[in-house]
């Protein structure tokens, strides 16, 4: 039992530490993120939000500040306070304790996209202090429509200083993102569901 706690201990402090496991073409180590496997052997003990972000500079800010400024940083990768977007909450942790924040409203499931030419990682649940995606800081036109033909999304944007840019979506939608930058383009399908990734780093611009 001691041996399959320390199991599930470890792979809970990776998955708030890293996007994923390297997919193929494979982002270089040096983009990505994790502890040595004897420093995340304890479980985070739970720990409480408002304490964990206020440690690290973000105090008084709600759920969905939180996302957006982390996501948002401009400091290189990877981040002091680990932060995971769950389809439902936000997982914070600093190492030693873990606390989450839940993610309500109207459209409130964040879905992290990182188009790219040449290289990508894998990626389900968006880290917001480790993922690193391939094009940073550049302009790009977004169009999110889902099933129905519903246009949710039409806009403008710049990726972030970690190659993604992100959108507040209705929840339990399902259709098609559509990614435009230098005369490349990319479509892939997204979801919104309770079991859906919050991370997509499939969008190939061709």
């Amino acid at each position: 039992m001691k041996t399959r706690t320390s199991a599930v201990a470890l792979v809970g402090l990776l998955a708030l530490a890293a996007c994923g496991a390297p997919a193929v073409p494979a982002v270089p180590a040096a983009q990505g993120s994790t502890r040595p496997a004897s420093a995340a052997a304890a479980a985070p003990v739970a720990g409480d939000a408002a304490a964990l972000l206020a440690q690290f500079g973000l105090a008084g800010k709600n759920a969905q500040q939180v996302v957006e400024s982390l996501d948002q940083d401009p400091r290189k990768r990877p981040l002091p306070l680990r932060a995971s977007v769950r389809p439902d909450r936000l997982v914070l942790s600093d190492g030693t304790s873990e606390a989450s924040l839940p993610l309500t409203g109207e459209r409130s499931f964040y879905l992290s996209v990182a188009p790219y030419v040449t290289r990508t990682h894998d990626c389900f649940n968006h880290s917001l202090a480790t993922c690193q995606g391939e094009l940073a800081g550049r302009p790009v036109r977004v169009t999110i429509t889902d099933s129905a033909g519903a246009v949710l999304v039409d806009a403008d944007r710049t990726t972030y200083a970690n190659g993604f840019v992100a959108f507040w979506l209705p929840r339990d939608v399902s259709g098609t993102i559509t990614v435009t930058a230098d005369g490349r383009t990319g479509t892939v399908p997204f979801a919104t569901k309770a079991d859906s990734p919050t991370c997509i780093t499939t969008l190939k611009l061709t």
